[in-house]
C-alpha cells in the first residue's frame, strides 16, 4: 500500500504558529522533504527544527531562489521521482511549506505531479498575508470591503489598476520591486495608509514607514498592507 505525501504549511517563521495537526503529522512521517536554495540551510526546515525527532529521512529540494527562473520545472520533476519511490514502498512523506501550501506555496507544484497517483493531504498554514497584519496591528478588511492580493513584480499600471479597484490591498513578494510599489502607492495618494512589514514573526522582524525603507535592502519575504480608510474598522 502506498504511503501517503502530506503537504504541510509551517507558518511564517515563528516555529510556535504551525498547527497541532501539521506538528503531530510532522513528527510521525518516516521522510521529510523540504525546499532549499542551491547552497545553504532551508528556511522551512530551520522553522521546525526544534520539533524534529531523530532518524527521519531528510529531502532537500534545491532550486535557484531566483524569481525569474522560478518554478524550476525539472528539479520539481527530480524531486517527485524520488518522493514517490517513498511513498510506493509505503513510506509517509511530510512536504515542510513556508506559510500555507496554497497560498503561493512550493507544495503545489509537487502536488500537481502527484495527486493523481498517490493520496494527499494538505494542510493550511498560517500565512504571510495574516502574520504580516498581525504583526503591524492592521486589520486587513471588514464588512463588505474587497482585499486584493498584488505581485510586487507586476507592472507599475498594472499596479495602479489594481490598487484603484479595491478597497484594502496586500503587496507581496517586495524585494528589489520596492520602490516601484512605493512610487505608485505616493502617486495615489496612500503612501500614508500603508505599512511595510518585513519577516513578520522571524526574530529580525521590522516595520516601518514608507519613507524609512532602504530599497536596496528590501527582503523578499515583506509585504506593504494598506487600507484606503487608514484603519479597516473605521
Amino acid at each position: 500500500m502506498n504511503g501517503t505525501l502530506y503537504g504541510l504549511g509551517v507558518g511564517p517563521g515563528d516555529p510556535e504558529l504551525i498547527t497541532l495537526k501539521a506538528l503531530r503529522l510532522l513528527r510521525a512521517a518516516p521522510v521529510i522533504a523540504y525546499p532549499a536554495p542551491e547552497h545553504g540551510d532551508s528556511l522551512a526546515r530551520a522553522i521546525v527544527a526544534g520539533h524534529l525527532p531523530d532518524g527521519q529521512t531528510e529531502i532537500a529540494i534545491r532550486m535557484p531562489m531566483v524569481v525569474e527562473r522560478f518554478p524550476a520545472q525539472e528539479i520539481y520533476d527530480r524531486a517527485a521521482v524520488e518522493i514517490g519511490a517513498h511513498l510506493e514502498a509505503g513510506r509517509d512523506v511530510a512536504v515542510l511549506c513556508e506559510g500555507d501550501p496554497f497560498f503561493y506555496g512550493s507544495f503545489m507544484y509537487l502536488f500537481g505531479r502527484m495527486a493523481e497517483h498517490f493520496p494527499v493531504q494538505v494542510v493550511p498554514g498560517v500565512s504571510s498575508l495574516t502574520a504580516c497584519a498581525a504583526a503591524s496591528g492592521a486589520a486587513l478588511a471588514s464588512r463588505n470591503d474587497v482585499l486584493t492580493v498584488i505581485p510586487a513584480p507586476l507592472s507599475p499600471e498594472r499596479l495602479r489598476e489594481l490598487l484603484l479597484n479595491t478597497d484594502a490591498a496586500a503587496i507581496m513578494k517586495l524585494g528589489r520591486h520596492f520602490a516601484k510599489v512605493r512610487d505608485v502607492l505616493t502617486e495615489l495618494g496612500l503612501a500614508k495608509q500603508a505599512r511595510y512589514v518585513e519577516r513578520a514573526t522571524m526574530p529580525n522582524q521590522r516595520l516601518l514607514p514608507l519613507d524609512e525603507v532602504d530599497p536596496d535592502s528590501v527582503p523578499y519575504f515583506s509585504m506593504v498592507l494598506v487600507h484606503k480608510r487608514g484603519e479597516a474598522w473605521s
